[in-house]
C-alpha cells in the first residue's frame, strides 16, 4: 500500500457521512413540545401573503383559528395533509358556516418558500377557500419564533425534512387549546373541537332568531361515519315532539278528569 493512500479516502469519507440522513426525530420529544404548546397565546406575528404583503396573525382574531406548517417542494406527508386538511374544512364549513373559522398555512422552509411558491402549492392543491391564508416569512428567526409558539418540530434529512405532522387548534383569542395529529385524521377530531369553539365564541353582535338558528345548528349536526360526514341529526326535534305530545296528552287527560269530577259532582247536587 503506498503511502498517503488513507489521507485521499478521509474527504471521500466526508462526502458519505454528508449523504446520510440526520438522526430522525424522536417520537416521545416531538409530542412533548407539540402538547407543550397548548395554552399558549400566539402573540404578534406578521408574515406574507401570497401576493408579497404584509400579514398579522393578530388580524385574524375573533374566530377560531387552524394553522397548519408545511414546506412546499414535500411531495408526500405535506400533499397528503394539505389534501385531507381541505376536505375537513369543507365538511366543517357545511356544518359551523362559511365564516365560522379562519385557516392558516405556513411554510417552514425559508428561504425556498416565497410567496409565489405558496401561491402555486395552493393552486396546485385546489384550495379555494376565501379564510384560508398561505403565508411565507423573509425573517428566518421570527419564523423559527413562531412555529416553535406552535409546538411544531423539523429536522433537515437528506431527502428535505422530517417534520410533525400537526393542525394547532386555536380560540378566538388566538390561545392553543388543541393539536390534531397525523396526515389523515378522523373528522370529528377537528370538527367536534372546533363546533365547541364556535359554540363559545362571543355572539352579542347577532340577533336573538340569529343566535337559536346558530345553537340549533350546532346541536344537531352529527358526525355519519357511513357517508363520512355531517349531517343534521332530527331526532332531537322528534324527541321535542314525543315529549311535547306526551305532556300535551297528560294535560288533556288531567283537564278532562277535572271536568269530568266537576260534572259528576253537579250530579250528585
Amino acid at each position: 500500500m503506498r503511502p498517503g493512500r488513507p489521507h485521499r479516502l478521509i474527504p471521500l469519507l466526508g462526502l458519505v457521512l454528508l449523504a446520510l440522513p440526520a438522526a430522525a426525530l424522536e417520537r416521545g420529544q416531538v409530542l412533548e413540545v407539540s402538547q407543550a404548546a397548548i395554552g399558549r397565546t400566539l402573540g404578534e406575528h406578521t408574515l406574507l401573503d401570497r401576493q408579497g404583503q404584509p400579514f398579522a396573525l393578530s388580524g385574524l382574531a375573533g374566530r377560531p383559528l387552524l394553522i397548519s406548517v408545511v414546506y412546499s417542494g414535500c411531495v408526500h406527508s405535506c400533499s397528503i395533509a394539505t389534501r385531507h386538511l381541505d376536505r375537513a374544512v369543507q365538511v366543517a364549513r357545511q356544518s359551523l358556516g362559511r365564516d365560522a373559522f379562519s385557516v392558516v398555512t405556513i411554510g417552514f422552509d425559508h428561504p425556498v418558500d416565497r410567496p409565489e411558491t405558496m401561491r402555486e402549492f395552493a393552486r396546485r392543491y385546489r384550495v379555494d377557500d376565501e379564510h384560508w391564508y398561505f403565508l411565507s416569512a423573509d425573517d428566518p428567526a421570527a419564523l423559527e419564533a413562531l412555529i416553535a409558539r406552535l409546538g411544531f418540530s423539523y429536522q433537515p434529512t437528506a431527502y428535505g425534512y422530517e417534520h410533525i405532522a400537526q393542525v394547532t387548534l386555536l380560540d378566538a383569542e388566538q390561545r392553543i387549546r388543541r393539536q390534531i395529529y397525523g396526515e389523515s385524521f378522523d373528522l370529528p377530531q377537528l370538527v367536534e373541537p372546533l363546533k365547541d369553539l364556535v359554540w363559545g365564541r362571543p355572539l352579542a353582535e347577532q340577533g336573538m332568531f340569529a343566535r337559536l338558528l346558530d345553537r340549533i345548528r350546532l346541536l344537531c349536526t352529527v358526525y355519519d361515519p357511513h357517508r363520512d360526514r355531517y349531517v343534521f341529526d332530527y331526532s332531537l326535534f322528534v324527541g321535542l315532539l314525543v315529549g311535547a305530545l306526551i305532556i300535551g296528552l297528560g294535560i288533556f287527560w288531567l283537564i278532562r278528569e277535572a271536568l269530568f269530577a266537576a260534572v259528576s259532582d253537579r250530579s250528585r247536587r
